[in-house]
């Protein structure tokens, strides 16, 4: 029971993040799965993976009910992502955890200091 309340908390503070901020899967519920749930890290990927095709299309909705969404962009957004989710998926892996570890780090700290600049 804890690890399904726990669950929903990482699944709220991702839901907030991604109707916000337009992040949630990879920023918040992989390090929050490894650290409060205990997942592995391929795990954790794999089940974000998982839980945020209805956060996306729950967001997609609202934002599309508000005419905010460029559809051409988002059609070819869609079709890169069908492309690359499968390719990355295999490297991922092919990952020790270690590796997966330290690269999702590496992602973590690019991405958190573009934003800052």
């Amino acid at each position: 029971m804890a690890h399904a309340l726990i669950g929903i908390a990482i699944g709220m503070l991702a839901g907030v993040g991604s109707g916000l901020l337009g992040v949630g899967g990879g920023t918040i519920m992989v390090p929050l799965s490894v650290l409060w749930l205990g997942l592995t890290q391929h795990r954790a990927h794999a089940t974000s993976l998982a839980a945020i095709v209805p956060i996306a299309a729950l967001g997609a909705v609202t934002f599309a009910l508000a005419e905010e969404v460029d559809l051409p962009a988002a059609i070819g957004l869609a079709a890169g992502a069908l492309i690359g989710a499968p390719l990355g998926a295999r490297a991922m892996a092919g990952l020790s955890e270690a590796r997966l570890k330290i690269a999702f780090g590496i992602f973590m700290v690019i991405v958190g200091t573009a934003m800052v600049l």
